[in-house]
């Protein structure tokens, strides 16, 4: 099981991306287009990734974008949230 502090950081990395993608979670939420239970699920997946380094970097470039990595395990789900 995953512990408190690395489901932290993941939630952190899916915010951070969907953000990056012009995505409000909240918002998304309290608009009912996501529920908590599929962000928690999105959190979870996140942890499965291989790659939070790279994921790290690319959150990092002030650039926003409308994609995820490929090899974004949230791909799907960030992507039918797009505005």
């Amino acid at each position: 099981m995953a512990n408190r502090e690395m489901l932290k950081h993941h939630a952190g990395l899916v915010d951070r991306m969907a953000s990056k993608l012009g995505v409000d979670l909240q918002q998304s939420a309290i608009d009912g287009d996501i529920l908590i239970d599929e962000l928690s699920d999105a959190v979870l997946r996140c942890t499965d990734c291989p790659n939070p380094n790279h994921c790290q970097s690319f959150l990092s470039q002030s650039a926003q974008t409308h994609q995820t990595p490929e090899y974004c395990r949230n791909q799907d789900l960030l992507g039918k949230l797009l505005p």
